[in-house]
């Protein structure tokens, strides 16, 4: 994600190649990120961050306590830290990065590697809206965005966040089904592809509801309406809110686990 958030600014020319840093502590992303464009990579994040107006914090959940342990003094009042790291709360990050730093938290998703991403936002207590302005243009280069309280990023985590996995899923399952109904499995691939592509694109561009859209394809008696009726039956809606529910109790639980290592 770091690295489509890089490719994505840069495209955009929200910023040239020649005023980013990176830090990676792997040396062969290093090299590939330094070669792949051209951007000065460094070995330690305090490095990167001394001179950075805007720190992006792309790293796991997992990693984000030492980073920030790291950086921690090298942002002053007049910068801005992003975080994208999945479940780590404000407060977590307001603490670990120190008193007075804006901070903002967003959660993207992966259609950022094509642009195409969609990514909502959250403001710290020390966050204004000029704050909110500058997240937004990091990552609008890569695609939409919304800005909401942070109440809703677990939820959020566990719809955008975590939806490019349940398309992809839903893929596997009808390439895997057209080739149970006898098509060759390239066939039903380039089908299944295009047909999740263009419909997503109708749903964008029409500004019709789904509601509308899945009626105009359904007649009475006809074969669209006899495999909604399998899939109604099979409870298909209900298991999205059962997956829902245990994503965004799960991005809950990231958040009580880094606030009680806080507290700790």
């Amino acid at each position: 994600m770091g690295e489509a958030l890089l490719k994505g600014v840069i495209d955009a020319g929200w910023a040239a190649a020649a005023d980013l840093t990176v830090a990676e502590t792997v040396e062969g992303r290093r090299s590939h990120l330094a070669g792949t464009l051209g951007i000065e990579v460094l070995a330690h994040a305090r490095e990167a961050a001394e001179a950075a107006p805007v720190v992006v914090l792309a790293v796991k959940p997992q990693d984000v306590p030492s980073v920030l342990a790291e950086v921690a003094g090298a942002i002053d009042r007049d910068g801005l830290l992003i975080s994208i790291a999945a479940g780590i709360p404000l407060s977590v990050l307001e603490h670990g990065i120190g008193p007075g730093i804006p901070v903002v938290r967003v959660m993207p998703n992966t259609p950022a590697l094509i642009r195409e991403g969609v990514a909502a936002l959250a403001p710290g207590q020390h966050a204004d809206d000029a704050h909110l302005d500058i997240a937004e243009g990091v990552l609008g280069a890569v695609g939409h965005v919304v800005r909401v309280p942070e109440k809703y990023m677990d939820a959020v985590t566990a719809l955008s966040g975590n939806g490019p996995a349940y398309v992809f899923l839903l893929a596997e399952a009808l390439i895997d089904a057209g080739v149970a109904v006898g098509l060759p499995r390239e066939v039903a691939e380039a089908l299944t592809l295009r047909t999740i592509a263009g419909a997503g694109r109708m749903l964008v561009e029409t500004g019709r509801s789904p509601v509308d859209l899945r009626a105009m394809v359904t007649s009475p008696g006809g074969t669209t309406a006899a495999a909604l009726r399998v899939l109604e039956g099979s409870g298909f809606r209900s298991i999205f809110y059962e997956a829902l529910a245990a994503a965004t109790e799960r991005s809950h639980q990231l958040g009580r686990a880094a606030e009680d290592d806080l507290a700790r």
